[in-house]
């Protein structure tokens, strides 16, 4: 996930006190950047007569750090799939109380079919169900195959950026030589090591996961990993950069996420963070919710009918993508592979 989204003057709006609302009557909200539209926080502010405080994470692992070094005070917040079970193993979420969210009902089943590590939404609901791809701008590159190799191309060096994530780029590069995203196997987990630092990162200018829009947007960068959502909006006032822009999920697979909404232990609001989780799967604000940033519906079925604007990829395109599961000690093979190999001398 997960994934860059939201202003800060919308933050700077939503932190403002309310004066009609309660000093108790606040929801105190996690989340991705990027990843929830002004216009839905302020219609559940409007019906709840409450306020939201909305603060902001760029990974997973920023997220649980912030977490398990002290951050509190947060009601809901959003991890994907695979902290999301490290988190319940380390007894981290309130229990949902399903009877408090009726809208359960929309949730897609075949979702529901992937989310193994919480099937019966005990701890979790599925918020978006997506992934990063490739963005090339086609003036600068017109010629390119739709595939993870595409970073191995020595004529647009320094031109290019991955994302830096630790299981998505290793995800790339596992699937890219035919292994799973979730490889345990150490040959493998080398081999996807040795394919990104030998013929991957000497062609990057960096791996980054906060700018990579911004520097889309202003032509540093031709081809980046990323986020769709993320870039379109870099370049929406750009109408010729938008006709140049193309992005692509590569057909040969990678990895997916999950992202979920849980409510923290040890929440203040949980009643209202129920209502918060319900509201955002009500069809209508979902389709809201995915028009706002190019999303299919992947998550709630009766919101696809509500859906006005396009998508920058449908739910078929992620058909061939595999989730990134909790990996357990295996994930330590993976970290040394990252932090002292090809993260080494950022």
């Amino acid at each position: 996930m997960k994934r860059n989204h939201i202003f800060l003057a919308v933050l700077a709006v939503l932190i403002m006190p309310a004066m009609s609302c309660s000093t108790d009557n606040v929801l105190n909200v996690y989340n991705w950047s990027y990843y929830t539209p002004d216009s839905v926080l302020k219609k559940f502010e409007q019906e709840y007569n409450c306020r939201i405080v909305f603060d902001e994470f760029s990974s997973n692992e920023e997220m649980y750090t912030k977490l398990k070094s002290g951050g509190t005070g947060y009601d809901v917040v959003f991890p994907s799939q695979d902290y999301v079970s490290i988190m319940i193993n380390q007894g981290m979420f309130e229990k949902i109380d399903k009877s408090l969210i009726p809208n359960l009902k929309n949730i897609d089943p075949a979702v529901l079919q992937k989310t193994t590590y919480d099937p019966n939404m005990d701890y979790s609901v599925p918020y978006y169900w997506g992934a990063a791809g490739i963005v090339v701008n086609t003036a600068k590159v017109p010629d390119f195959d739709k595939s993870w190799s595409i970073f191995g191309r020595n004529d647009l060096r320094g031109r290019m950026t991955m994302l830096d994530d630790m299981r998505e780029v290793m995800g790339d590069a596992l699937t890219h030589l035919g292994y799973s995203v979730n490889s345990k196997n150490l040959s493998e987990i080398e081999a996807a090591k040795n394919l990104i630092n030998n013929e991957w990162k000497p062609n990057l200018t960096k791996f980054d996961a906060d700018a990579f829009g911004k520097g889309y947007a202003n032509g540093e960068f031709w081809v980046v990993q990323g986020y769709a959502e993320v870039v379109y909006e870099e370049i929406a006032d750009n109408e010729q950069l938008k006709k140049d822009t193309y992005f692509f999920i590569p057909p040969e697979g990678g990895p997916a996420y999950i992202d979920s909404m849980c409510i923290l232990k040890g929440s203040k609001h949980k009643e209202l963070a129920h209502k918060f989780i319900d509201f955002i799967h009500r069809p209508e604000i979902y389709a809201e919710f995915c028009d706002s940033f190019g999303f299919p519906a992947s998550v709630n079925v009766p919101a696809r009918q509500y859906k006005t604007g396009p998508s920058w990829y449908e739910v078929d395109d992620l058909k061939n993508l595999e989730l990134k599961y909790d990996l357990g000690p295996a994930l330590e093979y993976y970290n040394d592979a990252w932090f002292n190999s090809i993260r080494v001398g950022e």
